[in-house]
């Protein structure tokens, strides 16, 4: 059977369970809606199981397995922190993981109201897993470059998706991006992809933060892109005063990429929108609201 063949079932996730790891196979099982490269399978009230699915390789997980131990008892906000490790089987032939749960629901079904709140806890965040990484710590592979490295890939995303009369002022704002200096400090810790899905709020405000597969050392522009793809409007300036450590360069390449992550949502939501495998429907106002954040720059 190929590997995008596999259904993952809850009966499946019991099965391996009872394989590999008896004592939590009575727990309740249930699926969690979204997830493409892995599928999320809820484990009791306190553990989920992640399964590899699309991921052509169990690099991400495995990577996750090696530093989010490392990570999680020095950040502020709580993460998915691997407990057991599943290897292949004959009766799944790919990595799964049980990781603890993270409470809460992603941003790309919820909102944050209490946005002072929201941007003063990513700032924290951030703070605190920006920080330098070791000499062994994963290099970056499809991101992370210098704005202007990228611009293929902006430019891609700006001919598919955005309005006309809005390309131009997306290409100023990635042309400065672009022209700004690179980052000159050490390589520090960086989750890599932080979008609406790969945040979870609460009461109005972030409360958690998932999916570290992309996490990578190197530039934190690429992070801090956030003050704009996932806080609301007016929040931006405050994010960057409570994150402290942004000089202007990177907060202008930080800009860019928010508005190249903001195009990505938009086709994604596009993508949805025609029935395309890994679309998220959902995905494309949100994308657009990002967009508009990044144009108005707060």
């Amino acid at each position: 059977m190929a590997d995008t063949e596999i259904e993952i079932t809850a009966d499946l996730v019991r099965d391996l369970l009872r394989e590999q790891h008896p004592d939590l196979a009575g727990l309740a099982i249930r699926e969690v809606a979204g997830g493409w490269g892995n599928q999320m399978w809820r484990l009791g009230d306190e553990l989920a199981v992640r399964m590899q699915r699309m991921d052509p390789t169990p690099g991400l997980q495995l990577k996750e397995r090696r530093w989010l131990p490392v990570l999680a008892p020095r950040l502020p906000l709580p993460v998915p922190t691997p407990v057991r490790s599943g290897e292949p089987s004959e009766r799944f032939p790919k990595h799964w993981t049980v990781m603890t749960w993270v409470p809460g629901e992603p941003l790309d079904h919820g909102s944050i109201s209490r946005g002072a709140h929201a941007a003063d806890t990513l700032a924290g965040f951030l703070r605190a897993l920006h920080v330098e990484a070791p000499a062994e710590a994963p290099s970056a592979t499809d991101r992370g470059a210098h704005p202007r490295n990228c611009t293929d890939g902006f430019e891609g995303f700006l001919q598919a998706v955005a309005p006309d009369d809005i390309a131009a002022d997306l290409r100023s704002v990635w042309g400065d991006a672009a022209a700004a200096h690179a980052w000159e400090g050490p390589p520090v810790w960086v989750h890599g992809d932080l979008h609406p899905a790969n945040v979870v709020v609460s009461d109005g405000t972030l409360t958690g933060v998932v999916d570290f597969g992309d996490m990578f050392a190197g530039d934190p522009a690429w992070d801090l892109a956030a003050a704009w793809v996932l806080l609301p409007a007016g929040t931006a300036a405050r994010f960057f005063d409570m994150y402290a450590h942004a000089d202007e360069a990177t907060i202008r390449r930080a800009r860019g990429l928010a508005a190249m992550k903001s195009l990505f949502l938009m086709l994604m939501g596009r993508n949805g929108d025609r029935g395309l495998p890994g679309g998220k429907p959902h995905w494309g106002p949100a994308g657009r609201a990002a967009l508009d954040r990044v144009l108005q720059g707060v």
